[in-house]
Parts: structure tokens; sequence; C-alpha cells
């Protein structure tokens, strides 16, 4: 087998003087010291324990070293000088730390397990050339000892929405290991596409593997399949395949965890076997995002199903050695089994008390079969509905609001919040940047990432396993857009899960980085060059409003207007916080060795009115997960743009219901409130606004309606001041009322169901 290691890095030290030593995650202790080894003919690799493991590492780092350099270093033979592998007890280094002692005669790679080992090699390749090379393989000496800081380190690959190629795996892979990741989460079941080999059940490829290619669309546009389309667009692994990539993994210590999705997001499936739905009506595999009259459910209430299930999972755990198997459980939309006769009898049956409660029966029993094939469930947030299974393992995506409720429950979590570990969403501006499903998550959000929630003891922190991210591929269509939404964000994720939290550095990071950047050039990957959107924060500092400016940008500066104007090198250069002392448009740009880097300048909006600082009491509680920066976000003067985690109150199914005290009678004659229309994020504008206003608190009186213009189906992203003029009058107390849409339109993917109200500006004056 052909071993490729991805070693993105350096030109050769030159040591005249001591060069910085560029390692991400930076080690726990790293001292370097004068001189260097130079690896060549005279070096030989050796252990002396027999073990395959061992054999195996060595044979590693000697192809690896051959790839860069064309050198064949023997193993075991006698040589001049050696790279020693050595197995050692040491209890400070736990099972994947190492110690690495680089001489100018010998590197000696030392460890408790063959995996430490492997992480003692991969520190010292990333001191090598990134290709191939004539030059001398210089080695700087240095002491290191390190270990990581998580057990779980993950990163996760959707190849159901676009299937990627066994190479394209193994160089994913390559990336994993150059960064000490130890988890491969392969997403291998979805709607859209199944991708392993079944033996029992060959239509799960032979149909549920391909479907309709539209790649040309934009997913949630895609029209769905008609009988005289040939499914041409797809793939799956055979499980050759997928025991070759298992192997390759397991070489560079990485479990490869498959997911099986279920019992949602199978509609794969269900075009392969119509029997496996409540309707067991024949349908086409999807194209896109269109559900439109298609089934996605297993039906919880057919015992069938679960022996399709069980054939299934047996043939995966018999083909993937990992502790664990991920069976997904997320976004069940549970209507399906409320119109199911056999779900509705299997509720009654056991006992059970709703939709929930039958998925948590769903979910216990496919983890009491995988438990007696001696493995562990794990999935996603949702299994805790109606009731966590007995071992399970969560991983939480929606926050880590699961992840905490699971961590005081006793049961073992991976942390993935969507904020900020979704690789799916934008890194950069999203004008300069590949079209992405959404979101912002930069590179240094992901290098500020803590994974211990606050709200977690010393004690229920110790069941937070680690984190990973996750890569969905809906608008990831190619290997290259693979790469590029990947690096350099998990450099950063290595270093939140390896290294100590006080060696976090990120201006440290950021030099490091450079040299990586070098090394992907050289190897023709595919990366961002980094976030260059200006990040405006609005701060109240003793009755004052300041603006905060900042750029990721490494050695950027920020440049800024008042004024209205594009920014330019010739506007103001930001060298403190701007005080707001007017209503005014802030626009800034990045600037990067005299060069304008935005594409589009960011823009913040500050609205200076009677009610700045003033408190605000809520009939309803606004949801956790849209707290903007605090309760009081409707009267910091701060206008909402829209991004829709930036700045806006959100509150699902109910109406907004605040009043402000303006703490003394003012004469006011102009009240507003803005409000956002995302159509794909089910926020729609409120179907009126109601102003109201009074003396004592307790006696309001209907200043005036405003009724919404804005269309129901109007899908694009846009912002509506509700606003009211009207003669001078006093008042103390002031009430907003918006009033939410109840169900969202026909057509929609969530038809029928209540939207959410997003609002940003209470504004009095």
């Amino acid at each position: 087998m052909k071993y490729l290691l991805i070693v993105f890095f350096f030109p050769a030290f030159l040591f005249a003087q001591k060069k910085q030593i560029n390692i991400i995650p930076v080690p726990v202790s790293l001292q370097q010291t004068e001189g260097a080894f130079i690896i060549n003919e005279q070096t030989q690799i050796e252990f002396s324990t027999q073990s395959k493991q061992l054999q195996s590492a060595a044979n590693f780092l000697r192809n690896t070293i051959h790839e860069i350099s064309g050198l064949s270093l023997p193993i075991n033979k006698k040589a001049k000088q050696k790279i020693q592998l050595a197995l050692i007890k040491d209890a400070a280094i736990g099972e994947e730390g190492y110690q690495l002692i680089v001489s100018t005669n010998a590197i000696h790679i030392k460890a408790n397990t063959p995996a430490g080992i492997i992480y003692g090699m991969q520190t010292l390749l990333q001191t090598l050339p990134a290709v191939r090379t004539n030059a001398k393989l210089t080695v700087p000496c240095m002491q290191v000892t390190d270990y990581p800081r998580f057990k779980w380190r993950g990163m996760h690959l959707d190849v159901s929405r676009h299937f990627f190629g066994p190479n394209v795996i193994k160089q994913y892979l390559d990336l994993l290991a150059t960064y000490k990741f130890n988890t491969f989460h392969w997403h291998l079941v979805d709607d859209q596409g199944w991708r392993i080999e079944i033996k029992k059940y060959p239509a799960l490829t032979n149909t549920g593997a391909w479907r309709v290619d539209q790649t040309n669309l934009v997913w949630g546009s895609r029209p769905q399949a008609k009988e005289v389309e040939a499914p041409t667009y797809g793939g799956y692994y055979t499980q050759a395949q997928i025991k070759e990539i298992i192997a390759y993994a397991a070489e560079r210590n990485i479990s490869v965890v498959p997911e099986i999705e279920m019992p949602g997001h199978v509609a794969s499936a269900i075009a392969s076997y119509p029997f496996l739905s409540c309707t067991q009506q024949s349908q086409l595999p999807l194209t896109g995002g269109n559900y439109t009259n298609m089934a996605s459910n297993y039906c919880a209430g057919n015992d069938s199903v679960f022996h399709f299930l069980e054939d299934v999972l047996t043939e995966v755990i018999q083909l993937f050695p990992s502790k664990y198997i991920h069976i997904g459980g997320d976004e069940v939309d549970k209507t399906s089994w409320k119109k199911c006769a056999k779900c509705q009898q299997r509720i009654r049956k056991e006992n059970l008390k709703d939709e929930d409660e039958l998925q948590s029966y769903f979910i216990k029993r496919i983890e009491k079969f995988v438990t007696s094939k001696k493995r562990k469930i794990i999935g996603w947030d949702e299994i805790l509905e109606g009731g966590l299974a007995p071992d399970a393992t969560v991983m939480s995506w929606r926050g880590e609001a699961g992840g905490i409720a699971a961590a005081k429950m006793k049961h073992d979590v991976v942390m993935t919040p969507g904020n900020p570990v979704y690789f799916d969403h934008y890194q950069g501006d999203p004008a300069s940047e590949p079209i992405a499903i959404g979101g912002f998550n930069t590179l240094k959000k992901v290098y500020d990432y803590e994974p211990l929630p606050k709200e977690l003891s010393e004690t229920e922190a110790k069941y937070v396993l680690g984190a990973q991210a996750n890569l969905w591929t809906e608008y990831v269509t190619t290997p290259k857009q693979v790469e590029y939404m990947v690096l350099p964000r998990m450099l950063a994720l290595s270093e939140v899960l390896w290294s100590p939290t006080k060696m976090k550095d990120w201006v440290g990071f950021n030099e490091r980085l450079q040299q990586h950047f070098k090394g992907f050039d050289q190897r023709g990957l595919n990366y961002s060059k980094g976030n260059f959107k200006v990040d405006i924060k609005p701060i109240l500092k003793e009755g004052k409003l300041y603006a905060i400016l900042s750029t990721e940008a490494y050695k950027g500066q920020v440049y800024y207007t008042t004024n209205g104007d594009q920014p330019s090198i010739k506007s103001y250069l930001y060298e403190s916080p701007v005080e707001i002392n007017s209503s005014v448009t802030i626009k800034a740009a990045t600037v990067v060795n005299s060069e304008l880097k935005s594409v589009v300048p960011a823009e913040q909006q500050f609205a200076l009115h009677k009610a700045i600082g003033k408190k605000v009491n809520y009939t309803h509680p606004i949801s956790r997960y849209y707290m903007a920066d605090g309760p009081n976000s409707l009267t910091d003067g701060i206008k909402g743009t829209t991004a829709i985690n930036k700045f806006w109150h959100g509150i699902a199914a109910k109406d907004l219901i605040a009043t402000v005290d303006l703490e003394e009678e003012k004469n006011i004659q102009l009240l507003s409130l803005g409000c956002l229309q995302n159509y794909n994020d089910w926020i729609m504008m409120p179907e009126w606004v109601k102003f109201e206003v009074s003396l004592d608190g307790i006696h309001f009186t209907l200043v005036e309606t405003v009724a919404n213009t804005v269309s129901t189906n109007d899908k694009t992203a846009q912002i509506k001041n509700f606003t009211a003029s009207f003669s001078s009058m006093k008042a103390r107390f002031v009430r907003v009322t918006a009033k939410v849409l109840d169900q969202l339109p026909k057509g929609h993917s969530g038809e029928g169901k209540p939207a959410w109200i997003f609002a940003d500006e209470f504004i009095v004056e």
C-alpha cells in the first residue's frame, strides 16, 4: 500500500540562529537547543520491542521520509545515527502522549503506546519540508513532552449529500493525522444517498446511492426527480474499500466511527425498500432539499424495520472495529408517525406517552442490539427527547444545551455545536467566499472555543470526551471545496482539543500558521487565506456608546468612515474605541500591507435615542439561543444586520412583548422596532406591531398598530422597521407587541408550524 502523509511545512531550518519551531497543535512543553539532526543515508529507524504496531509505525515513517526525500532508511540495521522508537512507562504522559528528544546524533520518540509514537512522529514530520526535495532533511534539536487535553478529537465528513471517493477520504485522513485528530466521523447515510455496501440488501446501493444529477442548481431549489430521468450522480464504498480505509486510518491512530442514520433522514433507504416507511409507497431518490410528499422516516411500528436495521448493523459492526456506532437520531419529523396506525398501535402497546417517547423506544431498542455486539451507540442530541437510552453517548450540535443535560445525567458527551464548529458555515466575508449553507464560523471563533461549559461542575465536566467539527456537504461538491472548508479551521480546532488552555495564544498561533500556509501552497491545497471582514463590536461604558473595530487578518489594520463613504487607506486608521455620539453608520475594511482586503466593508448602524441603556422586561422569554448581547439588546443602540447570529433577539411561536422603563417622564414622538425576515431559517416578519405608552406602567394607551407589508413568500433576507410617528406626548413606559406568524406559508419546509420573530432596536425618540 502506498503511504501518503500530507506534511505541510517549512523550508529546512537555517541554524546560524535558532528559528521558531512552528508545531500545530502547540506541545505541552517544547525546549529548543543548539544544533540539528540531519536525516541522510547514514540514518536508520530503530525499535526494539517486538510489536506489529511499532513495525507499522516504523514503516509509516520510512515511507513518509521516502516521499519527501527519496531516502530509503533501513529499519533495525547498523547505522551511524538513528531515529529510535521506544515504548516506556510514564504515567504523566498518558495513553496518547509522547516524548521527542532530538540531539545532533539521534532522535528518540518515546511513548507508553504506539499511539503516542505516532503523534511523536507527526511532530517530527512537521519540521520537515512539505514536498519532495533534494535538500538536507534538517531537524532542530529540541526536547518535547506532549499529551492531549481531550480523548475525542474529531472531524466529520458528510459523503451522503455528495460522494467523495476512497482516495479523497485517505487524503482527508492524512490531514487529520497531521494535526493529531484521532476520530473520523463518517456520515455514510442520509436522505440523498446511501454510501455503504450492505450485501444482504443490494438495492441500498443499486438504488439508494444514485440520484438525478442537479449539481448545477442550489440545494434547496432542486426539483424532485422524474421517472424518465436517469439517476447518474452518486457512488458508494464497497466493503473491501471500507476495510482498506479503516486500515489506513488505524496506521495513523484514527478511529473511524460510521454513522448509519435513523429513524429519520433515510429517504435513500426508503427509495430502495419502500416497506421501511409508514406509507410503504414507492418514491425516487431525493435530489436535494425538496421533501414534498416524500417519506424520510423509518416506520417505528413495523418490526420488519428493526429486523432490517439489525441486519444492516450486523454487517457494519463486522466492518468497523470502532467502539462507537453513530445512529443519528436528529431532526425526526414525527408527522408520519402521528398518522401511522402501526406507530400509534406501538405507542399504545408499549404504554408510551407520545411520539417523542416512541423515538426513545426506537433508539433504546437499537441500543440494546448494538450493546449485544459489545459496542456503544452515539447519537445527535435529539436522542434525549422522550428519554435517553441507558448507555448512549450524546453528540451536542444544537448549541451545548443537549450536552450539558446529558453530562448532568452522567452520560458521555461530544461537543459539536453549530457555532463555532460547523465547517459548512462561512469562514470569511460571504461576499468573497464560495457559497455556503449560512452561518459565520471564523478561524478565531474556532480557536476561541472552549468545549467545557461553565454550567458543568468539575465532576460533570469529566463526561465531556472532547469535541469535533462537522462538514456537511449540501454546498460542498468537490474535493477542493472540502479542503477549503476545513483549512485552516481544523488547525485551530486541533489546538483547542490537544493543547493545554494556558498554552493557547491567538497571536502565536497566527504566527505559526503562516508557515503552514506556505506548506499548503507547495502542496497545491485549497485553503482560506483568512477572514478579512472587520468585526464591529459596540459596547456601553459609563453611559456612553463606543464601537470596537477588529480584524482577524494576520498583521491587518482597520480603516473606517462615519459619513457613509467607502473606507480606503485614506480613511481613519482605527487605533482606539470610537465614541458614538450621534446616529451614524460606521463602515470599516481590513488593510494588509497597504492593500485593501475587504471585498465589501463591514457596516453597522448606531441609533442614539431616549431608551438607550434602559431596562427591558419581556412577557415571554427570549430564546436562549438568540440572546444577542444580553437582555437589553433592544435598547443598546445597535441596529441588526441580515446576519441572524448577531444583535437579534429571537423568540419562537410566541408574540414578542417588550416593555421599557425610561426611568422618567419624557416627551416622545416616534417609536420604531426593527424586524428580520429570513425565509429559509423560519424567521418571518410579525403580522403587525403595536406600540403603547404609559405614565405608570400599569395603564397603557395604544399609539398605533403598524401592519406588515412584506410577503410571507419573500425569500430574500431583509429588514423592516415598523415605525409609528405621532404628536409629542409624555410617557415613562413604552411597550411594543409584535404578533408572531402562527403558521408558516404553504410550500415552506415548516408549513403550518409557527415562525420565529427576530427583533433588534426598539427606538424611542
